[in-house]
């Protein structure tokens, strides 16, 4: 990962992170924390547990919201217009702050603009899984596939501009392949859709496509970073068959710009030790996710980056919200 997991580390010895700066009496009343997707995609199974375990530690019960719907961007905008005093917040993804700045012509907010970041939390690959009803059992295959069939191959995704629907297209143009894209409202409502073979693929978190796997109803091909996944160590990379593929997603945490810097310093203090707790770390392998952790400074910085890396690459695949 580009920010490096150190950063759990240093502030594990007392450094760089933490400041005795924080808001009075904050928090005193429930906070919100809003997953921009429907219940049941991937982003639930790491940020469910974050609320738990925050409630714990802020002695404040922290909720999760989900608002999906538009690639995430009415949750995010809800989020960018909500009260900047710590008691909204968001579980962004690559999607809603590194990619839809690129496909969407009018953004609803700004992802520098109009949020406080807060922390990285870490990064996952996506699996690339098929009906059992597809012919192809190795990345390999899958492409010599799409390319006898021309736009026959569908796959699934959790929405336009999501981090699935940006594999699919680098996959598309990389691989020189025709595929069809069908954009869902979240993860969990496609599927039933790709289980019954109404579409052929998808690409998915391992805490969502681990299970139907492992019961034979879908079949995983490789996963989306540049490398194996020290959790998935039997899957290839889709790049062992694509050099220079890489679609990976990341999480972040953040609240509306204009968030008080005791609040935000204080948040970021909290969330990294969650991160850094061997029950929470446990989760993240289980969940394929490698937990990083960071200043809120690196967050911006690294958003920065990945706006730069994403336009680019959304030029070059022509994706575009359908």
């Amino acid at each position: 990962m580009k920010i490096s997991s150190c950063v759990l580390t240093i502030v594990a010895l007392g450094g760089g992170c933490t400041s005795y700066g924080y808001a009075q009496g904050y928090p005193n009343k429930p906070i919100r924390l809003i997953i921009p997707y429907p219940p049941g995609g991937g982003t639930d199974t790491i940020a469910r547990p974050l609320a738990q375990k925050l409630s714990e530690s802020l002695g404040q019960q922290v909720i999760v919201d989900n608002r999906g719907g538009a690639g995430g961007n009415i949750g995010m905008e809800f989020v960018a217009r909500s009260a900047p005093d710590g008691y909204t917040l968001v579980v962004g993804l690559t999607a809603q702050l590194a990619v839809n700045p690129s496909l969407f012509p009018k953004l609803p907010y700004d992802p520098l603009r109009d949020f406080a970041p807060i922390t990285l939390l870490g990064d996952q690959p996506y699996l690339l899984v098929v009906h059992p009803s597809v012919p192809a059992k190795s990345v390999k295959e899958f492409i010599a596939l799409a390319r006898a069939r021309p736009g026959q191959l569908t796959y699934a995704s959790s929405g336009n501009g999501s981090g699935a629907h940006l594999a699919g297209e680098m996959l598309k143009t990389m691989a020189h392949i025709d595929l069809v894209h069908v954009p869902y409202k979240g993860a969990g409502l496609a599927m039933p859709d790709l289980i019954a073979g109404q579409v052929q693929f998808s690409f998915l978190t391992h805490t969502t496509a681990g299970p139907l796997v492992q019961s034979g109803r879908l079949r995983a091909l490789g996963v989306t970073t540049s490398k194996r996944s020290p959790a998935l160590p039997d899957l290839p990379a889709i790049a062992e068959t694509l050099p220079g593929y890489d679609s990976a997603v990341w999480y972040g945490v953040l609240a509306p710009a204009g968030t008080p810097r005791e609040i935000v310093t204080r948040l970021n203090s909290e969330i990294l030790r969650v991160l850094r707790s061997a029950d929470f770390q446990q989760r993240f392998t289980m969940a394929a996710v490698e937990p990083i952790g960071s200043t809120p400074e690196q967050l911006g910085d690294y958003i920065k980056s990945e706006i730069a890396r994403w336009a680019k690459l959304v030029k070059n695949s022509g994706a575009r919200i359908d």
